[in-house]
């Protein structure tokens, strides 16, 4: 990952080798905050599409929606939405406002109007996961120091919640959107004795058991991602910290 220092070659070849170190030196003891600058900028810019569709910055807006189209299925009745009546809209709203159909790929194309406000332009099991990643980054700047990486047991464990609460969506989603066994969870009202408000049962929106497994389930995924990964990153650069610094150090050089 370092370049090393000739000895005795070009002037410009051995500046060049000189600049190179150091630029490698200053993004190892500097990686984190360059990594939470970067998620932050990819966790914070779906926000800004229906910021910019408000002020009738439609092209910057479209931009995001297609961009992040290519990493999110950007279902509607599985979004957020801002500057409209409601936070989050049922498939039966969307469909009102939009086309009566459970296809998803005509359903994700609506992004919002006037009424209803715009949609953030990833679904919240996305805003649920990213933004856990860019805080539990943010946060391993505060505990470095003694946080240890997760045990691969233990990460791959924090994996399987989503999985359950993605596939069974999938696979739920197969009957058509609407129709799958996660739309009504009449198996969970009948475990649970229909102990909750129909609402809890049924749909999407905030507060619902759909809502609340993509949350819960998006933030272990983000914080196991952080905490198995973050302090291996951590001993990596800082080993590469200290080979540069004590190849300077040998050569006589300041890094």
């Amino acid at each position: 990952m370092t370049a090393p220092i000739p000895q005795s070659t070009t002037h410009s070849s051995r500046n060049f080798a000189l600049f190179l170190n150091r630029l490698i030196h200053a993004f190892a003891k500097h990686w984190l905050l360059v990594f939470n600058v970067m998620i932050g900028l990819y966790v914070w810019l779906p926000w800004l599409a229906p910021l910019f569709m408000k002020l009738g910055w439609e092209s910057a807006a479209n931009a995001i929606y297609i961009f992040y189209s290519t990493q999110c299925h950007q279902l509607p009745e599985r979004s957020f939405f801002l500057f409209g009546d409601k936070f989050m809209y049922s498939l039966a709203e969307v469909q009102a406002a939009w086309r009566n159909t459970n296809n998803p790929l005509i359903l994700r194309q609506f992004i919002g109007n006037e009424a209803m406000g715009w949609k953030v332009a990833w679904s919240d099991r996305m805003v649920s996961m990213y933004t856990t990643i860019f805080f539990m980054g943010v946060l391993h700047g505060v505990i470095r120091k003694w946080l240890r990486p997760m045990p691969l047991w233990a990460f791959a464990l924090s994996t399987i919640p989503m999985a359950l609460d993605g596939g069974t969506h999938l696979i739920s989603d197969l009957a058509g959107i609407g129709n799958g066994f996660r739309d009504n969870n009449a198996w969970l009202a009948l475990l649970t004795n229909n102990a909750f408000s129909p609402l809890f049962y049924a749909g999407d929106a905030i507060g619902s058991f759909n809502w609340w497994m993509r949350l819960i389930t998006g933030i272990i995924f983000g914080v196991g991602i952080v905490w198995l990964a973050y302090p291996h990153l951590e001993d990596a650069f800082a080993e590469v910290v200290h080979d540069i610094e004590s190849k300077f150090h040998r050569a006589g050089l300041k890094t």
